[in-house]
């Protein structure tokens, strides 16, 4: 069954000058439980693509449907709402808040949706034993190396647990054995959570730990690979 629905997205800029085609024309279907990677040149349109997937953007024409909610027709407000309870996002620059703890930035989108603060805590401690960092957890961000910040994102993204998490480049700026801990430990929570990640990446190692592979070039699906 599929949690993430595109329906012939199109993304132009500058229509009034000298139009640029991000999207062309692209479908996509995404099943609860996978491990995708969207890949291709830069410039292909991956960013693009997975910002409008998860209503960071709206396409210029087309729709996103997420499980029976189509996003593309709501008001921001609504929108805002939406991302907060059912969407998990992973930066490539993190994204984390220095003035917070470790536990508190993992803990801080269940702070938004109003959790409370023993389920807050408890999920907290135990996204961050899952991630290895437990000892880190009343540390700030700048006290951590980049491996070590991009878990605490990885465990914030999935601290409320979404429908599914977006995750824009996440191992780009990473070491070659950050990268591999750090795809072992998504690849352990697709398995044992059933959490389901979609990736931008030029990472060869993120697209072969990847069950599935889809292809852009000039703002379309060349290919669309299962593994």
């Amino acid at each position: 069954m599929s949690i993430i629905k595109a329906e012939n997205i199109n993304k132009t800029y500058n229509e009034n000058t000298i139009p640029v085609h991000a999207l062309n024309h692209v479908n996509l279907e995404i099943d609860r439980g996978e491990f995708t990677a969207i890949v291709g040149p830069s410039g292909c349109g991956k960013t693009t693509l997975l910002n409008i997937l998860g209503g960071l953007d709206q396409p210029t024409t087309g729709k996103v449907t997420i499980s029976d909610t189509e996003i593309t027709s709501m008001k921001d407000s609504e929108l805002i709402d939406f991302r907060l309870k059912n969407i998990g996002f992973v930066f490539q620059a993190y994204n984390l808040i220095p003035v917070l703890t470790t536990a508190e930035n993992v803990e801080f989108i269940m702070l938004l949706q109003k959790r409370p603060k023993e389920e807050r805590d408890q999920r907290g401690m135990e996204l961050l034993r899952e991630m290895g960092i437990e000892e880190k957890a009343r540390q700030r961000p700048s006290q951590l190396s980049g491996g070590q910040q991009q878990r605490v994102a990885v465990a914030r993204a999935l601290a409320s647990k979404p429908q599914f998490v977006l995750a824009d480049e996440p191992t780009a700026n990473l070491d070659s054995t950050s990268t591999t801990q750090l795809l072992d430990i998504m690849a352990k929570m697709n398995e044992e959570e059933g959490a389901t990640f979609v990736f931008s990446t030029h990472d060869q190692r993120v697209i072969d730990k990847a069950r599935r592979v889809v292809t852009l070039e000039d703002g379309k699906i060349v290919s669309d690979e299962k593994r």
